[in-house]
């Protein structure tokens, strides 16, 4: 097997962009690439390593010798390059490096492999993908409108516990494929969230410790496997975002760290370049070759495996240099700030190049402090995320539910504090597994009273929660209120369908998707002040709340009641005079409830009522939510607040 070196993929507009830290696709360019050239077939490499002394390429084709098949260095542009003929798909390689300095060599696998062995091996992998895809239709549809506007209801997925066979070995994709689609159905939810299925060595690192940022794990499967499960998803009207982590990666030696015998890929400084938490290393933001390989990495999900967005990992991590640091234990920028410049550039250009090569994707933010303006755009001096999670409410709110409803009425503002930031930006309301794992116990047994209680207030979480503006995630199981917390060694109990309380919690799940979904009240207004009027956010001594979600042409009204008391002739005012139809009780009997509701709806009365003209005496069941929808035709708001002028 010889090496050539007439052979490249690489232009010099690539060299140019990649230095630039605008490179999109580097992952096509550099790499392994399997390809023929005038009738020879073989495999061309193409790695960056500025500071190595020489490199070449071993693997089982060579007997892992670094004699046989040394590569060549790019004229000033620190990558080395060669063409091997004769490899062929499956063929495992590393890169040999000997470094400039300190005689230090390693053998280390490919930043850009687009498949890795499976763990706890460590070779890259050979392979070229070949998929035909079918989901054309739903490509096309993604980039239509504005993502704001429309339904998003995510629900979090981690593979490898999800559903496992009987044996309890895991499932492939495509065995996780038609199973995964079932269970959509079933729920309702939009979207699936996939955590990170990047190649990862610590399997209870749950794929945040990320080494293969081109790679899906061979845990479940090869490339073509998960596009076989995306392109399903797709065919079914499911949209596909990914967990991915920018902020840090695994120290491993086989990985990007000290890459070729310099700090390539991270900072050398400790107190910038270590995270203090997790001992993993930082990436250097401030390096250009660095923000090329993150973008491409991106582009490379969204690109080849028609991935409909992804939701950046730990973003507070990056914003703050002193994040989780004492002091003397940091570097403050040239300004003598806190905030990491070059981290911030990074994600703005990251959001702006995939928001205008990639309509209709969706943008994810995880950041948990107050940092202004995330899911503002770019041109605006935002961040240029579409959304950020909400993890004020998820905290208030879980906070709220713990506590016995005797007391709920002290705590009242922990329902209702939201509304005074809601529109800050444009938020996601996350359940997610991070609240149901290192001891935190269930969503179900964190609820109050007894378990008919936890089960009552569980729904009513659920309801408020899809009656809140702001998209929707939920973590698999506590669809049907898993009793357990979840355990990524194991998989979820699905045994406890066959219980009625389970069972029930899920249709509840179903419906309130399908009711979010279905009527554009309760979703177009997700983002805008307009879309959410309160009728009564005050009444605190009853622990109820009562308002309503707009649309043009459409109405709903929600009322809740935080306490087991069923409250007789409660009067709600409304802003429409006639029907209201009570299409969702989250104590109806189906759902596992005690069967109290208002026969199916309501007519107004001419009663004025929390500064309102008309109202609605109604029933409101124990720890319950129910719905409303008017059965009128409201006016349109202009014409609305001109009446009331």
């Amino acid at each position: 097997m010889n090496v050539r070196y007439d052979i490249s993929l690489l232009t010099n507009d690539d060299i140019h962009w990649f230095g630039e830290g605008t490179h999109l696709f580097l992952g096509e360019k550099l790499g392994g690439h399997l390809l023929q050239h005038e009738g020879v077939s073989g495999a061309y490499f193409a790695v960056w390593a500025p500071n190595a002394e020489n490199v070449s390429v071993i693997g089982d084709f060579n007997d892992w010798d670094a004699q046989q098949h040394p590569l060549r260095q790019r004229k000033d542009s620190g990558i080395w390059e060669g063409f091997v003929e004769g490899l062929s798909t499956h063929t495992l390689y590393k890169y040999h490096i000997r470094s400039k300095f300190n005689d230090y060599t390693v053998d280390k696998t490919d930043p850009f492999a687009a498949q890795m062995e499976l763990p706890p091996k460590t070779a890259s992998v050979l392979s070229k993908p070949d998929y035909e895809w079918s989901d054309a239709a739903w490509m096309e549809a993604r980039g239509e409108g504005d993502v704001w506007v429309k339904p998003l209801s995510i629900y979090e997925v981690h593979l490898g516990s999800w559903m496992r066979r009987d044996d309890h070995t895991h499932m492939t994709y495509r065995e996780l494929a038609p199973k995964l689609v079932e269970h959509m159905n079933n729920t309702g939810f939009t979207h699936v969230e996939l955590l990170p299925i990047t190649e990862h060595p610590f399997y209870g690192s749950w794929g945040y410790q990320t080494t293969g940022y081109f790679a899906p794990t061979a845990r479940f499967g090869s490339a073509e496997d998960l596009m076989f499960l995306i392109d399903t998803l797709h065919q079914a009207g499911i949209g596909v975002i990914l967990d991915w982590v920018p902020s840090h990666f695994p120290s491993d030696e086989h990985g990007l760290g000290y890459f070729d015998g310099t700090h390539l890929f991270e900072h050398a400084d400790p107190r910038q370049g270590v995270h203090p938490d997790w001992g993993s290393l930082l990436f250097n933001y401030g390096r250009f070759e660095v923000q090329s390989f993150l973008l491409s990495s991106a582009g490379h999900w969204l690109k080849q495996f028609h991935i409909d967005g992804i939701r950046v990992d730990a973003v507070a991590s990056m914003l703050y240099l002193d994040y989780s640091r004492k002091e003397g234990e940091w570097i403050p920028n040239k300004h003598g700030g806190r905030e990491h410049l070059e981290a911030i550039d990074f994600l703005k250009k990251l959001n702006h190049m995939l928001d205008e090569r990639f309509p209709g994707v969706q943008l994810i933010a995880e950041e948990s402090t107050s940092w202004p303006k995330v899911s503002q755009p770019v041109e605006q001096e935002g961040l240029g995320f579409h959304y950020k999670w909400d993890m004020g409410w998820m905290h208030d709110t879980l906070s709220y539910f713990q506590r016995d409803p005797l007391y709920r009425k002290f705590h009242h503002n922990e329902l209702t504090f939201r509304m005074m930031y809601a529109y800050s930006e444009h938020f996601v309301l996350a359940l997610s597994h991070d609240e149901v794992v290192h001891g935190k116990g269930s969503l179900l047994h964190k609820m109050a009273g007894d378990l008919w209680q936890k089960f009552a207030n569980l729904r009513l979480l659920y309801g408020y929660m899809y009656g809140q503006p702001g998209k929707k995630l939920m973590f698999m199981g506590c669809e049907w209120a898993h009793t357990r917390e979840w355990d990524h060694d194991g998989a979820l109990s699905w045994s406890l369908l066959d219980d009625p309380r389970h069972a029930g919690m899920m249709k509840w799940v179903h419906d309130l998707n399908d009711l979010y979904r279905s009527y554009p009240a309760m979703h177009e207004g997700d983002c805008r002040p307009d879309g959410f009027e309160w009728m009564n956010c005050d009444d605190a001594d009853q622990s109820t709340l009562s308002f309503v979600r707009r649309a043009e042409g459409h109405i709903v009204l929600v009322v809740c009641n935080f306490t087991p008391t069923v409250r007789d002739a409660y009067r709600v005012g409304v802003p429409y005079a006639g029907y209201w139809q009570e299409v969702l009780n989250s104590d109806a009997e189906v759902y596992g409830g005690s069967g109290v509701g208002n026969h199916g709806g309501l007519e107004t009365e001419d009663i004025e009522h929390d500064g309102q003209s008309v109202s609605l005496s109604m029933v409101l069941p124990p720890l319950a939510a129910s719905f409303f929808v008017y059965k009128g035709i409201p006016p349109n708001k202009s014409e609305d607040e001109g009446d009331k002028q």
